[in-house]
């Protein structure tokens, strides 16, 4: 067991905390969450993550392509577009990424004031 009280019997800890650490980057969340709902084109997919550079874009873009949560397809217009939309399996994760973001919005005052008292008490 890891210390989420799931077994990680078979997998190691090492590739657990990979994965999480993949889908848990600031990036990689903005991107599926922009996904989510249709495919998007690169600039499109820009405009909608704020602040990311074009060159995070693009690296955050390939890998989420590698561990198949995003596909890449060249739409065939003049000129060629291209489209980047989730998987199957990008889909199964953008439902509790969604359900992590509504928690820390519904949160969000709560921890502030923890912050804050904690912060007076030191």
């Amino acid at each position: 067991m890891d210390v989420t009280g799931v077994s990680t019997a078979g997998t190691g800890c090492r590739g657990v905390s990979e994965i999480l650490n993949r889908v848990g980057d600031k990036w990689t969340v903005q991107v599926v969450v922009a996904l989510r709902d249709q495919p998007r084109r690169f600039n499109e997919l820009k405009r909608q993550v704020a602040g990311i550079s074009q060159q995070m874009l693009t690296r955050t873009l390939k890998t989420l392509e590698r561990d198949g949560l995003a596909s890449r397809t060249v739409v065939t217009r003049t000129p060629p577009q291209v489209e980047y939309a989730l998987t199957d399996l990008g889909r199964s994760l953008a439902q509790p990424l969604r359900m992590l973001a509504e928690w820390s919005i519904a949160n969000l005052d709560n921890i502030h004031q923890c912050r804050e008292r904690y912060d007076n008490e030191q």
